[in-house]
């Protein structure tokens, strides 16, 4: 019962992310924000470094974790509602994207956090109840590509407020069903409140040792090349698919940008299922450097497939989606908890999703952006010429930040003075 219910939540946090994420691109750039089409990039992850607020004081010391949750999602989704009124007043737009994720990106380590405290087992646990949030996401992208297209009229979907509404109806759906997820208190209750706290330095004090450190550094160093992918992939998808007319079995099964990213889901929720498998064979270490590699060789075929707009080449990029994601985030986000003790499991996901949701992507949501915009000039969109030497830039900076963690990171065999749990 606890299982499906967290199930459940997982699902709808994600098809939430989903639905907006990755359309609002190619809806600012329909609606002549192209230049600012980044800025939702950038808001998300400033939201994200507000969040260990949520994570570290309100729901580790005075309220419960699914009551803060459901607050957040129920006043996130009125203003997303609110985001599609904006269209044409790009700062006014920007700015409610902005408050909407000032309340769903807390969500993200609440989730997490609430997750963990009612399971037993992380490594095989948590990717069963995970994998819900990818299918979630997978049905948000089939869900504007197959059932909102039949309201778009020629339009693609993408480029119309349906996916804005759908977002906001969504949230509003989840806050009420917080409400009923298991009971988190919080596990903070009554300890001394400071700066240090909320945001997770105290955390990361406890959880502290050398290879935890590198980890911390790597994870922001890497998030940075990775806001390419979340900002520029759907355009990129759109200009080398279908912009240049490619037709075939693959592209009328996932007719338009947003499910043809789906299928980077789809392999996510593979690769999830084998979590449980890898954490045994490969440890900690390798998988980390799995999932980093994974970027770096997805970002070198998008720039071997830009110039002739080679199909395959694309879908494979996207496809890798599976290994970037799962052996990096989740990966990561089940070393922290393992290393965690339960007053400050909040405060150490919170402070996770400050660095990597957070600080990196926002350094790499306003370099893509600077970058995207340096190609673009006066023009709507890159060529495809050009986006083989965009794609190129991100790839290094991935490789250089991989093979830095590889000569750095070395992990102990009993390195959790905290949760004093073997992590490879």
């Amino acid at each position: 019962m606890i299982r499906t219910k967290l199930s459940t939540m997982m699902f709808l946090q994600f098809f939430i992310w989903g639905a907006w994420y990755t359309t609002i691109g190619n809806y600012m750039s329909a609606h002549g924000m192209s230049s600012d089409a980044y800025l939702p990039y950038t808001v998300n992850p400033i939201a994200a470094i507000v969040a260990p607020f949520f994570l570290g004081l309100v729901a580790d010391r005075y309220f419960a974790t699914q009551r803060v949750l459901g607050v957040l999602h129920l006043l996130g989704g009125v203003l997303m509602l609110l985001v599609p009124g904006a269209t044409g007043s790009p700062g006014l737009f920007v700015f409610l994207i902005l408050l909407y994720n000032l309340c769903y990106m807390p969500t993200l380590g609440l989730a997490n956090s609430l997750a963990f405290h009612n399971i037993t087992d992380q490594e095989k646990q948590f990717p069963m109840i995970r994998v819900f949030g990818t299918i979630g996401w997978i049905v948000a992208g089939l869900f504007i590509g197959f059932v909102l297209s039949r309201f778009s009229g020629a339009q693609l979907p993408d480029t119309t407020p349906l996916p804005l509404y759908t977002t906001g109806v969504a949230s509003l759906l989840l806050g009420l069903y917080s409400f009923a997820l298991p009971h988190t208190p919080p596990p903070g209750a009554g300890r001394p409140v400071s700066i240090r706290s909320i945001i997770g330095i105290d955390a990361l004090r406890d959880l502290g040792s050398k290879s935890f450190y590198v980890f911390i550094a790597s994870s922001l160093l890497i998030c940075i090349p990775l806001a390419a992918y979340y900002a520029y992939a759907p355009i990129f998808a759109k200009v080398g698919v279908y912009d240049a007319g490619t037709s075939n079995i693959v592209t009328r099964v996932f007719p338009n940008p947003s499910s043809l990213m789906t299928l980077g889901q789809i392999s996510e929720t593979g690769f999830m299922l084998l979590m449980p498998l890898m954490f045994i064979r490969l440890g900690v270490k390798k998988m980390l450097l799995v999932g980093m590699g994974a970027w770096v060789l997805r970002y070198a075929l998008f720039a071997m497939a830009a110039p002739s707009a080679v199909f395959w080449l694309i879908v494979l990029g996207i496809l890798l989606h599976g290994v970037c994601y799962d052996f990096f985030f989740v990966t990561g986000q089940i070393y922290v908890d393992k290393k965690s003790s339960p007053a400050i499991r909040g405060q150490a996901q919170g402070f996770l999703v400050l660095v990597t949701y957070g600080v990196g992507m926002l350094i790499g949501g306003l370099i893509a952006g600077k970058v995207y915009n340096g190609f673009k000039g006066a023009a709507t969109d890159l060529t495809l010429a050009q986006w083989a030497k965009f794609w190129p830039l991100p790839a290094a900076f991935a490789g250089v930040v991989m093979v830095l963690f590889a000569i750095f990171f070395r992990p102990q065999t009993q390195e959790s003075p905290v949760a004093q749990q073997s992590v490879r």
